[in-house]
């Protein structure tokens, strides 16, 4: 398998599919979103950048359902056996380091079961109440609050607390597949300056392509708004500006804050994959079409 990684808005994607156009690969999205279907301009899905190459772990599952790590592994290892079974070469690109090294270092996870009488006890308690309770719980584990998306509200937060309350009653075991854990990564560096000028510049382009439009349409089916908020990002801020929660105006500008930060935020999962023993070729965003070609042949001479 070939890793391909990248903060939001670093071009990974049209690099992953160029690449498997040219050595008969399939794709294997590691991305916690683009699994919902008709969640598609909020996403990034960009499903015309990959014509006639095939994906994986894209719209497999309907919005407003919860969607996990366990779930996730589950549903890779079929599309990775699936691949292998036909002679391609499975490409595993996105921006979900959790989900990447997850899969890489072979974790083996318990599904965590909702917990009614723990939810009872949280219910009515404020976001900045449950991010202390979370903190602590992951202080006590032994572990940091890497993903700050797990307080984004306090829908999540409760999840995120339920499952550390288990997490520390129970051991993750690690049982890596040896082709899988020496599957080459690559990971798309881009300028920080750059990365930030492009953010801003696909979220208004999402906004003209109609993703406010695209989440009213979600509320419209019925899909509760809390629900939509779980998912973060353009689905929490523009539920709140269609919910009458904050202005036009405040929506684009927390929302481009908010991306900025989620960004920051994956390079900082990365290089702690790297810490981890996770070993990362970074390799330039391509500029132009002979840089492209020169990214792509880097990579096929190099996994």
């Amino acid at each position: 398998m070939i890793v391909i990684l990248g903060p939001t808005a670093s071009g990974k994607t049209q690099i992953a599919t160029r690449l498997a156009s040219r050595i008969d690969g399939e794709i294997i999205s590691a991305d916690s979103r683009q699994v919902y279907r008709r969640m598609d301009i909020g996403t990034g899905k960009d499903l015309s950048e990959y014509g006639n190459v095939p994906y994986h772990l894209i719209d497999i599952r309907e919005p407003g359902t919860k969607y996990n790590l366990f779930q996730y592994q589950h549903d890779f290892r079929i599309a990775y056996d699936d691949i292998m079974s036909r002679g391609k070469m499975p490409i595993l690109c996105g921006g979900t380091g959790l989900y990447i090294e997850a899969v890489l270092k072979g974790y083996q996870l318990a599904p965590v079961p909702e917990n009614p009488e723990l939810r009872k006890q949280l219910q009515g308690k404020t976001l900045e109440e449950l991010t202390d309770i979370l903190k602590d719980l992951k202080r006590r584990n032994g572990s940091e609050m890497h993903n700050t998306t797990d307080v984004d509200s306090c829908q999540r937060a409760i999840r995120a607390i339920e499952i550390e309350t288990v997490a520390g009653h129970r051991s993750i075991q690690q049982v890596p597949d040896p082709a899988i854990l020496s599957s080459p990564v690559f990971g798309i560096a881009i300028d920080r300056e750059l990365r930030r000028e492009k953010i801003s510049r696909r979220l208004r382009a999402r906004l003209d392509e109609g993703m406010v439009e695209e989440i009213q349409s979600l509320l419209n089916e019925g899909i509760a708004p809390d629900d939509l908020i779980y998912y973060g990002l353009e689905y929490k801020y523009v539920t709140l500006y269609l919910t009458g929660q904050m202005s036009y105006d405040e929506m684009v500008r927390e929302l481009e804050i908010a991306i900025h930060q989620f960004a920051k935020r994956q390079m900082t999962w990365f290089r702690g994959m790297e810490r981890r023993g996770i070993s990362i070729t970074w390799l330039p965003v391509p500029q132009n079409e002979e840089q492209m070609q020169q990214t792509i042949e880097f990579i096929i001479h190099n996994a």
